[in-house]
């Protein structure tokens, strides 16, 4: 039946014509931003889960600068020791000169002086960030030994997030304490027959016995190994944070990875879609032209 009310060519031409503009639409959109799920009107689920997994990786590129801030504390403090080692080792080797019979050894004591003042501008310096942990005072207002750097950001199942640190413990790597109830490895004391002393005060004459001398060797020699030990602790704490460093930073590209086969548009596919879609929406308005002719053709009748 030929109607001039209801044209139904006409109806269904624009039905299909309104579904290829809306699927049009959407393809240009994905295009354009580069994603299939931009918005949570898209994908409520995976928006959501995308949107949160984003946010974690903003905290974990967080972490990576505090794990940065770690390593250069670490590697500073590393650094301080291992210098004042070679210092302390000069000051064994004078002493085991001193122990020569006939060696001047105020002079000796000269060159014993200088190594110390070495030794105490070494803790001065070692400082990143206002923060010394060589050179310490465990009697300060809010001092803690124990020195705990960011290391991890992590999500459990239940979505209770937490933080991990790492930590490293400044009473053991303390060369001097200004605090007079605790001691450095450097103010540690010496048991000599004359009284005690320490590798920061240690002091020779010519009055000084042998015996004192090699208490002395055997005192600094402690010494070398108590710093030996900080400085392998040091060093633990500076590789592992390296290897935390690696982690974060792969983990931050694995979830980048992840949100992207959630959220990511597949552009070939997008714009082979969209070829389609242009095609079948010229198609669309060409039927929609031949549906809405069908009504002139009706006026001939009455002629």
């Amino acid at each position: 039946m030929s109607s001039l009310m209801t044209n139904v060519s006409a109806m269904t031409a624009l039905k299909s014509l309104q579904q290829t503009n809306s699927a049009l639409e959407t393809t240009q959109s994905r295009i354009a931003t580069g994603f299939r799920v931009a918005e949570a009107s898209d994908n409520a689920a995976y928006w959501s889960i995308a949107t949160t997994m984003r946010s974690d990786n903003k905290a974990l590129g967080t972490v990576q600068d505090a794990l940065g801030l770690g390593a250069a504390k670490v590697d500073v403090a590393y650094t301080g020791v291992n210098s004042a080692i070679d210092v302390v080792d000069e000051i064994k080797s004078k002493l085991v000169a001193a122990r020569e019979p006939g060696v001047d050894k105020a002079k000796i004591q000269s060159e014993i002086t200088q190594l110390q003042s070495q030794l105490t501008s070494i803790g001065n310096s070692s400082s990143f960030n206002g923060e010394n942990w060589i050179s310490v005072d465990s009697s300060a207002t809010g001092y803690s030994a124990t020195e705990s750097m960011v290391a991890g950001f992590t999500r459990d199942a239940a979505g209770a997030v937490s933080v991990s640190t790492i930590d490293v413990n400044k009473a053991n790597t303390a060369l001097f304490d200004a605090s007079a109830s605790a001691d450095g490895i450097l103010e540690q004391d010496i048991t000599l027959a004359s009284g005690t002393t320490t590798v920061a005060t240690i002091s020779i004459s010519a009055t000084t016995t042998d015996a004192d001398i090699e208490a002395m060797i055997s005192g600094v020699d402690t010494a070398i190994q108590s710093m030996t030990t900080a400085a392998s602790d040091l060093g633990s704490a500076k590789s592992r944070i390296d290897l935390q460093n690696n982690f974060v930073g792969n983990l931050m590209d694995a979830v980048d990875r992840g949100i992207g086969q959630l959220v990511d548009a597949d552009m070939s596919a997008e714009s082979t879609k969209l070829n389609a879609l242009q095609v079948q929406q010229q198609l669309g308005i060409q039927a929609m032209s031949i549906a809405n002719g069908n009504s002139q053709s009706i006026l001939s009748l009455f002629r």
